[in-house]
């Protein structure tokens, strides 16, 4: 399945829909090597800028979501391509939907504990029949995850999931991916929270309006640091759009 991928800003992303990428994981079940997909949104661009390890992993990731509503302003206004936005917490319950109609199989690393078993459970719940065969918190030594690792190649998941926050799940992707048998591993950061109840996504009307961003920071303050990120981003967009 061919997807169009480009640069906005120097990171890369691909011109994908929802249905594309949820096409384009069927497609990876008959590979014969580990696939990745992760999430492209403004934060990250602007990070990636400043961090050559997080910028390589992104080139190197097989299917590059636009995650967030400024990689869709910026694609069309600099006449890149055609995106609509992937939120990563969107794809991930429809990739596990998927998996319950074509019988792939799913194991979920990340989080707490306690958040990880919820989101086991919810999800067994939400999708009846869903084939989870195998979960792991992520507050894991290094020491200890090669053990993970056998596990979850024991386990011969489909789906690997993956909630270990960026840049640290791109990372560990990195370094892990080469020794694991999966088809799909997705990095989906704060995802197993936001399905274990843990927190709450924006209400409809504000993801409708694109204003997800606005919502999470009035919910949380102190996410202010990590939203100076949007005002540089639209600065850089702006000025690359007038001056080239």
């Amino acid at each position: 399945m061919h997807v169009k991928r480009i640069e906005i800003l120097g990171v890369p992303v691909d011109c994908v829909t929802m249905d594309q990428a949820l096409d384009w994981a069927d497609s990876m079940m008959n590979g014969h090597h580990p696939c990745t997909i992760l999430a492209v949104n403004p934060e990250k661009v602007m990070r990636a800028q400043q961090d050559g390890k997080l910028l390589d992993q992104l080139r190197a990731a097989d299917l590059l979501i636009p995650d967030g509503i400024g990689i869709v302003l910026a694609t069309r206004l600099l006449g890149l391509g055609h995106a609509e936005r992937v939120p990563g917490s969107e794809l991930m319950p429809k990739l596990c939907e998927r998996a319950v109609s074509k019988g792939y199989t799913v194991f979920l690393f990340g989080a707490s504990a306690e958040v990880n078993q919820q989101a086991v459970a919810v999800l067994r719940e939400r999708y009846p029949g869903i084939r989870i065969v195998g979960s792991q918190h992520g507050y894991v030594k290094d020491a200890d995850m090669p053990g993970v690792i056998t596990c979850i190649n024991e386990c011969k998941p489909d789906f690997l999931f993956v909630a270990l926050g960026s840049p640290h799940q791109e990372l560990w992707m990195a370094r892990y991916l080469p020794k694991l048998a999966v088809k799909v591993c997705q990095g989906v950061g704060g995802t197993f929270d936001v399905i274990a109840g843990r927190v709450r996504r924006a209400p409809k009307v504000f993801r409708s309006l694109h204003l997800e961003w606005f919502y999470r920071l009035a919910s949380n303050p102190r996410r202010i640091r990590r939203q100076t990120a949007l005002p540089l981003f639209a600065f850089h967009i702006l000025r690359k759009l007038l001056i080239g």
